[in-house]
């Protein structure tokens, strides 16, 4: 693997209980970095962006890494994994942890931005997938999500926004961080034309190294005429694909 985990010791264990994973989450929470900290221009056509995303077949789960510069597809990586406990919100990352591990063990890239399919700081304890695995690798890091976990947002998104709107999602008492701290943004990365349909926001929040702004500014920056970003959207296909087969 290129990256060997700097904090090994915040590795994903199915095997805690709920009360140790919840315990472990808050330590993540506190070691986290949400500002921006990065060695590279996150939007520069040279920067290696990898889309991670899972799938799910017979008890299996499959983790995809796809990664990118400038749009083109420079590495695509997968590891399958047997999960050992079942889907429960807020632990996503104790299902998918290991899945995710044995597909970076795959990696021959050292990419500069991992982008994950599910949560970051949008997250009861600030410490979603993106950020246990950004902070065990030290690695920039944000989540994509297609549904918000938790937080309210700033403004009614009962409405079709549009396209290239951002809300900010705030901090209430269901999240750890004091009220009213921004923890991410609904972002309208695309909308249809037509007022008889309509596509929902996406949920962005920073995991590690990055700003909830900066966070929002990659997720768009990397949509190329879909809804989805591009790293995020092709890690799917080939998790999809590597599980039918």
């Amino acid at each position: 693997m290129t990256m060997q985990p700097v904090r090994p010791e915040f590795a994903p264990d199915p095997a805690l209980d709920r009360a140790e994973m919840e315990s472990l989450q808050r330590e993540i929470a506190e070691t986290a970095t949400f500002a921006d900290d990065l060695s590279v221009d996150p939007l520069d056509p040279h920067t290696l962006v990898a889309g991670v995303d899972q799938g799910f077949s017979d008890g299996t789960a499959t983790s995809a890494i796809v990664v990118t510069r400038g749009g083109n597809v420079v590495e695509r990586v997968h590891a399958r994994v047997d999960t050992e406990i079942p889907y429960i919100p807020g632990l996503l990352s104790f299902r998918e942890g290991g899945a995710i591990l044995a597909a970076l063990d795959e990696l021959s890239t050292d990419p500069d931005v991992f982008m994950f399919d599910g949560s970051g700081r949008i997250h009861f304890r600030e410490a979603g997938l993106a950020t246990h695995i950004g902070v065990m690798l030290d690695a920039p890091a944000l989540g994509v999500a297609k549904n918000l976990l938790c937080g309210q947002p700033r403004e009614s998104l009962d409405e079709p926004l549009p396209e290239g709107t951002r809300v900010p999602i705030e901090a209430d008492g269901e999240v750890t961080a004091p009220d009213g701290t921004v923890i991410g943004h609904a972002v309208q990365s695309r909308q249809y034309d037509s007022g008889n349909r309509y596509i929902n926001p996406l949920y962005v929040s920073p995991g590690h190294r990055l700003s909830a702004e900066t966070a929002a500014d990659i997720a768009e920056h990397c949509c190329d005429g879909y809804k989805l970003p591009e790293p995020t959207r092709l890690a799917d296909a080939h998790a999809a694909d590597v599980s039918r087969k």
